[in-house]
């Protein structure tokens, strides 16, 4: 039998995380971070494409040294 309360935290925990970074994203685009330097924006009638280079390896970059940070604690 599958135990369906475990899948239940999990679920409420994902929510939970997901509620937080939309939270972060709306603060953070009032605070301007939304487009940085060194990412692509293709503008054409009708069409507006935005590539988030920079803002991707930046993420990437703090999400690493965080949870790098979270799990050497735990070691």
């Amino acid at each position: 039998m599958f135990n369906f309360s475990v899948l239940g935290r999990l679920l409420i925990l994902l929510g939970v995380f997901l509620l937080i970074a939309g939270g972060l994203i709306l603060l953070l685009s009032r605070l301007g971070v939304s487009r940085m330097p060194g990412d692509i924006v293709i503008q054409r009638p009708n069409l507006v494409v935005y590539i988030p280079v920079v803002s991707a390896l930046v993420l990437s970059l703090l999400l690493t040294l965080i949870l790098n940070l979270i799990f050497w604690r735990w070691r």
